[in-house]
């Protein structure tokens, strides 16, 4: 099983990530431990290809990431299923917040090692503003209409709770 997860900050991708990972026995990918090195530094651009290319070489994966310059229409058009976490910005960004106090002085798992949780305002303005700007909407809803099949929206914890449900049978 190949799985895309897609989506807003704060709206559980990471989350879902593992469980599905963990339901299909799947190597889980954070694209964002692909995106950045210790202390926050952008990967060299033929690195980040090369562990791309490595993760979807995979007969089965779960990636969680949005990065449409690490072959995001490939990853679609090669995901068994396609999940968008469209979480309202209400629900999303106090878990952002929530996630900032919980990891504090910490590296979460899906964040590359020496990197340290951090708030600051050009993440919020990310969570808020620029990452959900025409652009990234327009191009969510773009993969629904190719993907129309295989293609899955969350709006919120019920969804996500019905969706694992549904695959777990």
């Amino acid at each position: 099983m190949k799985i895309a997860i897609i989506g807003y900050s704060g709206s559980g991708k990471s989350t879902l990530a593992k469980t599905l990972g963990q339901i299909f026995q799947a190597p889980v990918y954070h694209y964002d431990r692909i995106q950045f090195t210790q202390g926050w530094k952008e990967r060299d651009r033929d690195e980040v290809k090369e562990l791309v290319n490595e993760s979807l070489s995979h007969s089965s994966w779960v990636i969680d990431g949005n990065y449409s310059a690490f072959e995001f229409d490939r990853r679609m058009s090669e995901a068994n299923l396609i999940v968008f976490m469209n979480f309202p910005r209400r629900i999303a960004f106090p878990r952002v917040i929530k996630r900032y106090y919980e990891n504090k002085g910490k590296t979460r798992d899906s964040i590359a090692e020496g990197c340290i949780e951090k708030i600051d305002l050009e993440f919020i303005y990310w969570c808020l503003i620029k990452g959900r700007s025409r652009k990234y909407t327009t191009r969510y809803k773009n993969q629904h209409h190719i993907y129309e099949d295989k293609f899955i929206e969350c709006k919120n914890d019920k969804d996500v709770a019905k969706l694992i449900e549904q695959i777990s049978k």
